[in-house]
């Protein structure tokens, strides 16, 4: 692998090591401040970080030609969030990482339904080996069900409407209005409902509302830094790293340790999440 490929890949795991980290401490920080303060937290400091870096060109960034999937779009990512920052409070931090580790597979399955894309039967027997590493960590008709695990396959879905959007405007916009109207709708509604909702932190509460900004902050600057050096395609399988960053920090931080069923659940979403990104990457 070549120095050029080294970097990109470099940013990208560490991207990945940040929004790990992000999410053990909003796992931390909800039930001190509550799930929709620690959603304004996140959405307000990504805002944040936008306006900063398109502020000389602001006037440019803010043009779009699609006003209403802008919107859509935002309100699914805000949805994606909310529903995995509820997930993360009730559940270990790997089950919930895991499973919102199905939306690769379900983009491509949304991808063939709505937009047309490929979609053949070594497609589809992924799409369906990953469905069946979900079972095995929920186990639905078991005594170890949770309903609270739906929380996450809510987030899979939501996030996985995002991206089809985000591919359908992907060709007419720039991604720095798609990522400027991400954080302004949702740090505009939030800043609407987190007021009634807020919980004043304690001195570890604010440390934890000053680690969520930061490594979301961090994590958002490193994923542009590494899309911006290297191709999705190169990059994507990476994102399976978190899956071991979040059963790290569960051992570490909570005390929570993955049994057997969710390990061989994450392994099985993961293969195929990779066998998928293989065959995309194949037909391309």
């Amino acid at each position: 692998m070549s120095g050029g490929a080294n970097r990109p890949i470099l940013f990208m795991i560490l991207a990945i090591l940040s929004f790990s980290l992000m999410d053990a401490s909003v796992k931390a920080l909800a039930p001190r401040i509550g799930v929709m303060s620690a959603l304004w937290v996140r959405y307000a400091g990504q805002m944040a970080l936008v306006l900063v870096l398109v502020l000389p060109r602001l006037h440019q960034v803010i043009r779009t030609r699609y006003p209403v999937l802008q919107l859509l779009r935002s309100l699914l990512l805000m949805g994606a969030t909310g529903f995995f920052f509820t997930g993360l409070t009730r559940i270990p931090l790997t089950d919930a990482t895991a499973l919102m580790s199905l939306n690769p597979v379900l983009i491509t399955l949304g991808a063939g339904l709505l937009l047309g894309e490929a979609l053949g039967p070594r497609r589809l027997i992924g799409i369906a080996i990953a469905v069946l590493g979900a079972l095995l960590i929920i186990r639905p008709g078991s005594g170890v069900f949770q309903p609270a695990a739906l929380y996450p396959l809510g987030a899979a879905i939501c996030y996985s409407g995002y991206a089809l959007l985000t591919r359908r405007v992907g060709p007419d916009e720039d991604p720095w209005t798609s990522l400027f109207y991400t954080g302004l709708v949702g740090t505009l509604l939030l800043s609407l409902i987190a007021p009634a909702q807020w919980q004043t932190p304690d001195v570890a509460g604010w440390g934890l509302i000053a680690l969520v900004a930061g490594f979301g902050t961090l994590a958002q600057m490193l994923l542009i830094r590494a899309f911006s050096l290297g191709e999705a395609a190169m990059l994507a399988p990476y994102a399976y790293c978190g899956l071991a960053f979040a059963a790290l920090w569960s051992a570490l931080f909570f005390n929570e340790y993955p049994d057997i069923w969710t390990i061989s659940g994450a392994l099985v979403i993961a293969g195929a999440g990779l066998y998928v990104w293989h065959r995309e990457t194949q037909i391309q």
